[in-house]
């Protein structure tokens, strides 16, 4: 809509300088080098550890990408001590720690554990003093040995079968008898008044033997 008259200039913004504030990516290139000359310099000097720390293989959230797996934060202390490393050596060696996070399946406990025990098999500790190695240290010259710039490179984390797989009608779990939902609560209120009764007979056998 065209202005008419002696009218207040609208507050379009289509007056800015824009090409002054217009950003091109123009040293793409350039940054480009300087990352890849920055891990190169990060990684010679860290040698020889590797530029990054084991982390666990965790289930993607929500229900959408609860199939697919990826690194997560840090391992849960079950797992370390299902792996026999202790929780305060872990993170010395390159193992990231997450004291928060729990395992909820017996499945992921046992791959994490699994990671942790072929990380351990692979790991070198050199001594801090070469003349005087500590319990679980090596002697051995680091020239010598394989290096690994990358953990995720070396332990990667392999995707899983996200196939939708058939089963034959034999091979499907035999139905609870009376009901899943009523076997649950069964089992509830079992478990809910074990106390009432071991009172009770304990009670009755004090009874019984005060009668005596």
């Amino acid at each position: 809509m065209a202005i008419k008259h002696n009218q207040k200039i609208v507050k379009t913004h289509f007056r800015k300088d824009w090409q002054r504030r217009v950003r091109c990516h123009f040293d793409q290139p350039g940054k480009k080098k300087s990352r890849r000359t920055a891990r190169q310099a990060k990684a010679a000097a860290v040698a020889p550890r590797p530029l990054d720390k084991l982390r666990p293989i965790v289930r993607c959230p929500t229900l959408k990408y609860n199939r697919r797996v990826r690194e997560g934060r840090g391992f849960t202390l079950a797992e370390l001590k299902e792996a026999g490393i202790p929780k305060k050596f872990a993170p010395t060696v390159g193992i990231s720690v997450d004291f928060r996070r729990q395992n909820l399946s017996e499945e992921s406990l046992a791959a994490n554990v699994a990671r942790l025990k072929a990380y351990k098999d692979r790991l070198i500790v050199f001594p801090r003093k070469s003349n005087n190695p500590k319990a679980g240290e090596t002697k051995t010259n680091p020239r010598e040995v394989e290096k690994v710039t990358l953990i995720s490179n070396a332990l990667p984390v392999a995707p899983t079968d996200q196939a939708v797989k058939e089963i034959k009608k034999s091979e499907m779990p035999e139905p609870v008898e009376g009901g899943a939902y009523a076997k649950l609560r069964y089992v509830r209120a079992i478990k809910r008044s074990q106390g009432a009764r071991d009172k009770r007979e304990r009670e009755k056998a004090e009874a019984e033997t005060a009668k005596k």
